[in-house]
């Protein structure tokens, strides 16, 4: 399982789920709204966790930082042009 989920989208994540904790916590969501929004709020958090998200994977979508690497170095062609006298 290759990881797809970066830094800011595990930030993001986390804190929604947090705030969904506050809202449920504080009363302010219930009932079948709440129940949809803790699931996906523990979603996020395993998400968050092990840096993989399987919506990801349909779209090609990852936020991790791309890995530089450095271009192999070009090999020269052998045929040399042959100048004419």
């Amino acid at each position: 399982m290759k990881k797809n989920v970066g830094s800011l989208d595990k930030a993001i994540r986390i804190l929604l789920a947090l705030l969904v904790g506050v809202l449920y916590f504080t009363g302010a969501i219930e009932g079948t709204t709440a129940v949809v929004l803790l699931v996906l709020a523990g979603i996020f958090i395993l998400t968050s966790i092990i840096s993989f998200c399987p919506l990801y994977l349909p779209f090609g979508i990852s936020t991790c930082p791309k890995a530089h690497h450095h271009a192999p170095p070009q090999q020269h062609s052998n045929h040399h042009k042959k100048h004419k006298k």
